[in-house]
């Protein structure tokens, strides 16, 4: 089975790590506990000029809901010529109404702005209304893929539901699990989806090398708890086992 892993990276060194670890491509993202928005123009580069993989650029000019004003959707238009000049091989969009159904003009503005790249649609897919007809929306849209976690937290816990999406799609569009996918739970999630494209990040958390720390100092707001003297990376090893027991569903 030709499977394909895409590694959510939150930074170059992720890139890396999942290239080293076999991945198909990565999507990179900036601020990741708001569930990702787009990363700086330079960030971009020095991935696409490190990378043999695919590059994808989530364009989302910040966190909270997918409903943009027209300054951010400005914002998403010029980002994706960015990403384009980059050479990077997609983007990661996706807007809605407030009433929550798929932006057909806002979206088709975005698509026509990424002419010649791959295009996934994101998981404001599982904010929607009614995920049969967006699904039928998005298609119509002419986006390569959508990215779903079945409507629940975590995509063990949707198996059903992207089971039917990927029934109805009938190879007009891939349907990618994602959220909370790991190399311990990729088999299963495939063997119960028939899915064969999945997105995970599999990070290990890296201690941070400063030796002077000022514990009554944060950078980080007060609503979301950082730890500041660490990050989180993807793992190459993490990364060649989910692609290894992938390969032992066939």
């Amino acid at each position: 089975m030709d499977y394909k892993i895409e590694i959510c990276a939150n930074s170059v060194a992720s890139c890396l790590e999942a290239q080293k670890g076999g991945a198909h491509r990565v999507e990179l993202c900036a601020s990741i506990p708001e569930g990702g928005t787009t990363p700086s123009y330079a960030t971009i580069a020095l991935a696409r000029e490190l990378l043999n993989i695919k590059l994808h650029v989530i364009i989302r000019p910040r966190g909270g809901d997918f409903l943009y004003s027209s300054t951010e959707h400005q914002i998403m238009l010029n980002d994706i010529e960015i990403a384009k000049k980059l050479n990077a091989d997609g983007v990661v969009i996706g807007c809605l109404t407030p009433h929550g159904d798929v932006d057909m003009q806002r979206n088709r503005e975005l698509m026509e702005a990424a002419e010649g790249m791959s295009v996934t649609f994101h998981r404001a897919f599982d904010m929607c209304r009614n995920p049969f007809e967006s699904l039928e929306n998005i298609i119509s849209l002419g986006c390569d893929r959508i990215l779903t976690s079945g409507r629940k937290p975590k995509a063990e816990q949707g198996t059903a539901l992207i089971k039917q999406l990927i029934q109805q799609a009938r190879d007009r569009i891939v349907i990618m699990p994602g959220s909370g996918i790991n190399e311990h739970n990729i088999a299963k999630i495939a063997r119960e989806t028939g899915a064969k494209e999945f997105h995970l990040s599999v990070r290990e958390r890296v201690e941070s090398k400063m030796i002077y720390r000022n514990p009554n100092l944060s950078m980080g707001s007060t609503t979301i708890t950082i730890d500041e003297y660490a990050q989180e990376i993807t793992s190459a090893l993490r990364v060649e086992k989910a692609l290894k027991n992938l390969q032992q569903t066939d």
